[in-house]
Parts: structure tokens; C-alpha cells; sequence
């Protein structure tokens, strides 16, 4: 980007008479124009402003910067510096925008230099906490400032238009299911290690929904990759194993348990069908793999060679993992449904380390002495 009649890097104390240039293609959307272009990172900070956070919300053209997001932005940004992706930011600019398109006619008519006086107001409709990791990764990393972002330019009709482009921007915005998250992901080492063991274990091999964080009534598979993530994720927490030696002891304490858990095994030679065992059975669900994860890790802290921690999950074998066991209610089950919440995770560790003679950490004493007095 460039700024007409003056430095490039210079920002006057007094803009009159000064642009901002952007080269630039020019659309149409609800018969209005709007323009996308490039914009060095080292300019996000200095050019895009946020609403004010001590305005009322209906004051506002944007919600308050969460900035518990902002460390995990920035890390994102500063341990991928040479795969990053950031979509585009889009802005409602309070100021005159002209455009000298590339020719008269044609396709040229569409591209061409996009000038915006300095002194105009830019205001973030969507991509507030993009902007503001960008700032805290410049910091880190100045070298980051010549790379670019996509920007798309709207024309500032005022406050209810700003806060109409906010809703519109998000009103259809949808999270992608958990499971499709950890299916693509390449970088983190745990979604690695769940992939592995659910296409070489014997115990899930065919038997893991790897799109859908949730399984339907009929669904054929016994488990989500989700699920599958967060209970190996739970069971190597803390340990330091190569990659390779983490998923080979996962996949062997999971093949472990399958030895524990008959219903599993029923599934897989059609005796007896996934559906059935997910509504009779509780370590069918998501927060049973999560439980039996920290079990595992217990376990691992104190030997991970198989004879020891072998002999102790044997005593899995006595639990009643039936939903008729009232055993579970307020621990696993909440009102005749499975609960995935801290919590009922916790109370379900506490249940199983009770039943294999292992002792409680002091926070799941305290989880579980607010159960037994009837506050949970």
C-alpha cells in the first residue's frame, strides 16, 4: 500500500490533502460498491480502529475484544510463520473512497487504485481479534510487517448499517464440528496421534466417525474422532514420548481396555449393535474415553511398562457400566443424560480410580466431597 503526497511510512499529525492508496479490484453487492485489496500487517494496527469498549453494546458496531483469544492468535501466527492463513478483515471506512479504475470498459473497469484520505475513520466490522494478534506478533516479529492481508472496503452508512454488518457477517456463522477439526489438522501432534490409532487399532479401526462431533441414534460407528482426541489427549498429557512412542502406547492401553469393556468387542462382531450399546451403556460416550484417559495417565505416570498398569485396569472389569446403574446419576448422568461437562468428568475419574484403588488429587477430593454433601 501506498499513501499519496507523502512517505510511505509517514502518518502527518495533519492528513488533510493526504491518501492512504490501495491497489485494488472493485465489486458490487446490494447495489452498493465495495473494494478488496492488500494491506502490509505492519499498517493493521495503525490504520484499523475498534469501536469503544466503554460505549453501551447498542453504541456499538462490534462486541468487546475478548482478549483471552489473543495468546493463542499470536502463537498461531508466531509458530506458523510460514504457513499461517488469516481470511480477510472487513471495514466500514467513514471518509470519501475514490477508485481510478485501470481502464473505461471491460475487466479493467474492476481494477485500478483505491484512495482513502488519512483522515478517515476505519472501523472493523469483522476481524477485531485478527487485528489485535496482528499488532502482538509485530512485536514479537517486525519481520512479519511486510507481509500482507485481504481487506474488503465498505462505505461507512453509519452506525445501524456497521451494526447490521456485524449480524449479517455472523448471523450464519457456523463452528465446524470438532471431529472434521481434528481430522484436518496437521500440525498438532495429539489430532496426529488420534488419526493414527483410529486407522490402525483393531478396537476402532472402521468404528470412528471422523466428520461429526456428535453420532446420531443410528449410526453404526461406536465413537467420534472428537472423543477419541480428547481422551488420548487426556491419557498422554504431561508425558514426554516421541510421537511415534506416544500413539504405540495409546493404541496399547485402549486395546487394554477393550479387554475390559466386552460391549465393545460385541459391536465389533455384530452381536450386538452400536445404537444399543450407546443408549444401555455408559462407557460408550465421549466422557467414559475422557475418564478413562486420566485413569491412563495415573497409570503412566507411575510405570508405563505394560505389566504394571495392565494389572490395575483388570479391576475395570467389576464396574457395571450399565445407565441402569444408579451409581452414575449426578456423576456421568444428569437428569437421564449423559453430561460431558468438567465436572461429571471429574466425578466419573473419581468413580473409576475408587474402583481400582487409586487416590484422589486435591481437587478431585474437593469435586467430590461437594457431590457427596449434595452441591454439585
Amino acid at each position: 500500500m501506498e499513501t499519496s503526497a507523502a512517505p510511505r511510512a509517514a502518518v502527518p499529525r495533519t492528513t488533510a490533502g493526504f491518501a492512504y492508496s490501495f491497489p485494488g479490484i472493485r465489486g458490487v453487492q446490494a447495489g452498493r460498491e465495495y473494494y478488496i485489496s492488500m494491506c502490509p500487517l505492519r499498517l493493521i494496527p495503525k490504520i484499523f480502529i475498534f469501536d469503544e469498549d466503554d460505549l453501551s453494546p447498542e453504541m456499538r458496531a462490534q462486541r468487546v475484544l475478548n482478549k483471552g483469544r489473543l495468546p493463542a492468535l499470536t502463537r498461531y501466527i508466531l509458530d506458523n510463520p510460514d504457513d499461517y492463513v488469516f481470511s480477510a478483515l472487513t471495514a466500514s471506512v467513514d471518509g470519501d473512497m475514490s477508485f481510478d479504475a485501470h481502464a473505461t470498459e471491460g475487466a479493467g473497469m474492476r481494477t485500478g487504485q483505491l484512495h482513502i484520505p488519512m483522515d478517515a475513520r476505519f472501523l472493523i466490522n469483522d476481524g477485531q481479534h485478527r487485528r489485535a494478534a496482528i499488532e502482538q506478533a509485530l512485536k514479537e516479529n517486525p519481520d512479519l510487517g511486510d507481509e500482507t492481508i485481504a481487506v474488503v472496503f465498505f462505505h461507512d452508512s453509519g452506525l445501524a448499517r456497521s451494526q447490521q454488518m456485524f449480524a449479517d457477517l455472523n448471523r450464519h456463522a457456523v463452528r465446524p464440528a470438532r471431529s472434521i477439526g481434528v481430522l484436518y489438522d496437521h500440525r498438532d501432534e495429539e489430532a496426529i496421534t488420534a488419526r493414527r490409532i483410529a486407522a490402525r487399532s483393531s478396537v476402532f479401526k472402521g468404528y470412528v466417525e471422523m466428520e461429526k462431533s456428535n453420532l446420531s441414534a443410528r449410526s453404526r460407528k461406536m465413537f467420534t474422532l472428537s472423543a477419541l482426541y480428547y481422551g488420548t489427549q487426556a491419557l498422554l498429557q504431561g508425558l514426554d514420548l516421541e510421537p511415534e512412542a506416544a500413539a504405540n502406547l495409546a493404541q496399547s492401553y485402549w486395546e487394554a481396555i477393550d479387554k475390559t469393556l466386552p460391549e465393545w468387542g460385541m459391536v465389533r462382531r455384530r452381536e450386538l449393535s452400536a445404537s444399543e450399546m450407546r443408549r444401555d451403556f455408559i462407557h460408550s460416550h465421549g466422557i467414559a474415553l475422557h475418564a478413562l484417559g486420566r485413569i491412563g495417565n495415573t497409570l503412566f505416570r507411575e510405570s508405563t511398562a505394560k505389566p504394571q498398569w495392565t494389572k490395575k485396569i483388570s479391576s475395570l472389569k467389576k464396574i457395571d457400566w450399565s445407565r441402569s446403574n444408579t451409581d452414575w446419576e449426578g456423576r456421568a448422568i444428569v437428569g437421564g443424560r449423559v453430561s460431558k461437562s468438567h465436572q461429571n468428568v471429574t466425578l466419573t475419574v473419581n468413580y473409576l480410580r475408587h474402583h481400582i484403588g487409586l487416590s484422589l488429587s486435591p481437587e478431585e477430593q474437593r469435586v467430590e466431597d461437594a457431590y457427596l454433601r449434595g452441591d454439585a
